[in-house]
């Protein structure tokens, strides 16, 4: 004999339950999406009622549960607890206040920003906070920050319809993916710490979202607002199979060699790029190529091959001398010394009727690198401004591949990304 303690009976009491088919399952489904675990099941034979037991500690969230999905199914409300007011956070919080009104009338959905985050601050509410003060909010908060303290907030608030948002780009965010995970709460995040770590906690952090009925989301990792990763997913759920995929994955990068041109010095287009804000504050931190390796790092892996960072080829485009200078000053010294290089390989490319791209390539599960010169007939060559293309060959689309093009940086595309993952959120959990 087996004897459990602390649990709860909810009944959900009807005249019309026989006569309504799927009143059940709809109850079911929407026990499972949120993580509620059901011990016991009872129907009367008048087939007025049907009983569940579970735990104490959800009962509160069965009710919500319930109350939601039979009585307010004209609204839906999603509970957010977001980390990361910065640049992407700030700016997503602003885009939802602008729609949060047209949603509840287009989409029957409500966003409630339940739990919110900065470095300094934090601070909670059910009823939601609300979102045009949430700067003074956090400033009154005399909650610290404290990532732990966060999670185990959301957790023993037990809400339905819960999303936890990672605006962060912090490692140690990420340590707390697979602990929300494992208590049923999707995750949507820009923060490619995670999708372009060690491939086993990629490939954990995928299987306890499927195991566990929620959403592991991280589209901008890769485009920002492009839709990229979603279109590579819907190629491999129709059958098809990706052979290579190719890319200008840095806007940064894009910007630079958009602009690079007969009578310009490579030098003072990445200070220009770096004036306008378009690189990073070290422009070594892009010219290095990583951020392009994790995203061919993440497109390889949602392709369905296992590699790790280390596995990638980077082409170098400048020297240990640029690229180890002691300042950025420094830095722009060595860097003019480099002008002769480039100009050399933009003459060669414009004598051929070719036009300087870097660019990130995939084939057969290897990826790398590489500065490359690419003709008419290339889809990189049109390029312009600081846009992203990513380029992808299938069986399907072998003759003429798929093209994905757009701006692919920038706070507002980043932020509508993320956006657009809450609402699709909205959906699943419906």
């Amino acid at each position: 004999m087996v004897i459990e303690n602390d649990l709860s009976i909810v009944a959900i009491i009807g005249e019309n339950m026989r006569n309504t088919p799927g009143i059940a399952g709809k109850m079911f489904e929407a026990f499972g999406k949120n993580g509620i675990n059901i011990s016991a099941i009872a129907q009367g034979s008048s087939e007025l009622n049907v009983s569940v037991v579970i735990h104490q500690y959800d009962l509160a969230k069965t009710l919500n549960t319930l109350h939601e999905v039979f009585f307010l199914s004209d609204i839906k409300t999603l509970n957010v607890f977001l980390v990361g007011t910065g640049l992407i956070g700030g700016t997503l919080l602003k885009q939802i206040s602008e729609h949060n009104t047209s949603l509840k009338e287009e989409q029957a959905l409500k966003i409630n920003i339940t739990g919110l985050s900065n470095s300094r601050k934090m601070a909670f509410s059910t009823d939601g906070l609300d979102i045009d003060q949430w700067k003074n909010i956090l400033d009154s908060s005399e909650q610290k920050a404290d990532m732990a303290g966060f999670v185990k907030q959301m957790k023993a608030l037990n809400l339905s319809n819960s999303v936890f948002l990672d605006c962060t780009s912090s490692d140690h965010v990420v340590g707390f993916y697979k602990e929300i995970l494992d208590r049923r709460i999707s995750i949507a995040t820009p923060n490619k710490l995670a999708s372009s770590g060690e491939y086993d906690l990629y490939r954990t952090l995928k299987d306890t979202a499927v195991r566990n009925g929620i959403k592991f989301l991280f589209e901008t990792n890769v485009g920002a607002g492009l839709p990229v990763i979603n279109t590579l997913r819907d190629l491999l759920n129709s059958g098809d199979k990706i052979l290579k995929i190719e890319g200008v994955l840095s806007g940064t990068l894009s910007y630079i060699f958009n602009n690079f041109q007969k009578g310009t010095r490579f030098s003072d287009i990445v200070k220009g790029a770096q004036e306008r804000g378009f690189t990073e504050p070290d422009p070594r931190d892009d010219l290095n190529g990583m951020d392009m390796a994790r995203k061919i790092l993440i497109l390889t892996r949602e392709a369905g091959y296992k590699i790790e960072l280390s596995e990638i080829d980077i082409e170098m485009l400048l020297p240990d001398t640029c690229m180890k200078a002691e300042s950025i000053d420094a830095f722009f010294e060595e860097l003019e010394k480099e002008n002769d290089h480039f100009d050399k390989l933009l003459e060669k490319a414009e004598n051929e009727g070719k036009r300087l791209r870097f660019i990130a390539k995939m084939e057969n599960g290897k990826a790398r690198i590489v500065l490359e010169a690419v003709d008419l007939e290339n889809p990189f060559y049109a390029l312009s401004g600081s846009d992203n293309m990513i380029s992808i060959t299938t069986s399907r689309y072998l003759e003429r591949p798929l093209v994905v093009k757009g701006p692919g940086a920038g706070a507002e595309v980043t932020a509508a990304g993320v956006f657009a993952e809450i609402v699709s959120l909205s959906h699943f959990l419906g």
